[in-house]
């Protein structure tokens, strides 16, 4: 190794993971941005989050847990097609 070489790998951020959870919102994982109509960044507080599925959130675009008094029901994985 040579003087001034660094002896850890780069720095390798993981992908961002959207998991959609059964009847309830899509969590998101990883490095992200959340920005609303205007392009305005959105403060966000932790490195996952929840985003509303139900559309009745108070706190849209975030999940709030109004989905389970609403009884949204949608499927984790990909709906089937006829």
């Amino acid at each position: 190794m040579s003087p001034g070489e660094s002896q850890s790998p780069p720095h390798e951020t993981e992908p961002v993971t959207i998991t959609p959870y059964p009847d309830g919102p899509y969590l998101v994982r990883g490095e992200f941005v959340v920005r609303d109509q205007e392009g305005n960044e959105l403060p966000l507080r932790r490195r996952t989050i929840a985003l509303c599925r139900c559309g009745r959130s108070r706190l849209r675009p975030f999940c709030d847990g109004t989905h389970k008094l609403v009884g949204f029901r949608a499927p984790s994985g990909p709906e089937e097609r006829w």
